[in-house]
């Protein structure tokens, strides 16, 4: 929580309100839970992955499109895979929730440092 905090303070996001997670133990830890300060957490109903569909889609994609579809050689030649493909995911391909679309293209100002999933 503590990085999510300093990767948020560096994009001028400085209050964070709630953060929602599935049920793992991770996320009943004291250190998370101290973590959390004056953000509320809520967890999603078990067993029901729609509660997270975002995530679980991205998830999915990134292994089907990324992850599976080609043998790696070495854990850097995955992680440089992986960024490149999320640049790939959120500013050029398009999405058709919307509109055919990348997410990026409903964005003020553009981020390029998004973390990638699985690194």
């Amino acid at each position: 929580m503590n990085n999510a905090r300093i990767f948020f303070a560096a994009h001028r996001i400085i209050r964070i309100e709630r953060v929602i997670t599935d049920n793992g133990s991770c996320y009943r830890a004291s250190d998370f839970t101290s973590s959390l300060r004056e953000a509320r957490h809520y967890r999603i109903k078990p067993y029901t992955p729609k509660h997270n569909g975002k995530v679980e889609r991205y998830n999915r994609i990134l292994a089907e499109e990324l992850l599976y579809s080609r043998e790696y050689t070495s854990e850097e030649q995955r992680r440089t895979a992986v960024e490149i493909w999320n640049v790939h995911y959120n500013y050029h391909r398009p999405h058709s929730a919307r509109g055919g679309r990348p997410p990026a293209a409903y964005r003020r100002h553009r981020v390029t440092n998004v973390r990638a999933s699985y690194s």
